[in-house]
């Protein structure tokens, strides 16, 4: 069995570049593996990857679109960045559509998209985090331009392949 395979959302290089520099001042050093991203599908089945890079490129034919940050999220041991669009809503149901027969139980559940910027860290520390987090935010948008593609490997991601929107 190979490994398995995660789907993201690409986002525009300043906001990319905004949250990681958030995840890199927040997020415990040791676990810190990743660059900020935008998970829409967690653990698909690594045999499944052609069919995945065919849907994905489909999936990707449509023009970008913008995600409003529309929140600070408490999550018990960290901090995440609430995002909505009708797009990426349509989008994601449609692929988890075609995917539903691999969907793991995670991946099936209502999905509520997201940008970890802190995890594993006690509670009181991400706390802290959250109120100083939400005294400066504002809501605004942010551009979406892909979908990525990334195989799991047990903690960093291998990318595999981008998708962009247009």
């Amino acid at each position: 069995m190979r490994e398995p395979l995660v789907v993201t959302l690409l986002l525009e290089d300043a906001a990319q570049q905004r949250f990681d520099r958030l995840r890199a001042q927040h997020f415990p050093p040791e676990r810190n593996h990743l660059a900020a991203h935008v998970t829409l599908f967690h653990a698909l089945p690594g045999e499944q990857l052609d069919a995945v890079r065919q849907d994905l490129a489909a999936a990707a034919d449509r023009p970008p679109f913008d995600v409003a940050v529309t929140g600070v999220r408490f999550l018990g041991r960290g901090v995440a960045y609430a995002l909505t669009a009708p797009e990426l809503t349509a989008l994601r149901a449609g692929l988890a559509a075609a995917w539903r027969p691999w969907l793991t139980p995670q991946d099936r559940q209502e999905h509520a998209a997201h940008v970890t910027v802190q995890n594993k860290v006690a509670p009181e520390v991400a706390r802290a985090l959250h109120q100083r987090l939400l005294v400066e935010f504002a809501p605004h948008d942010v551009g979406a331009r892909g979908l990525g593609l990334w195989r799991y490997l047990g903690g960093p991601w291998e990318p595999v392949a981008e998708f962009g929107f247009g």
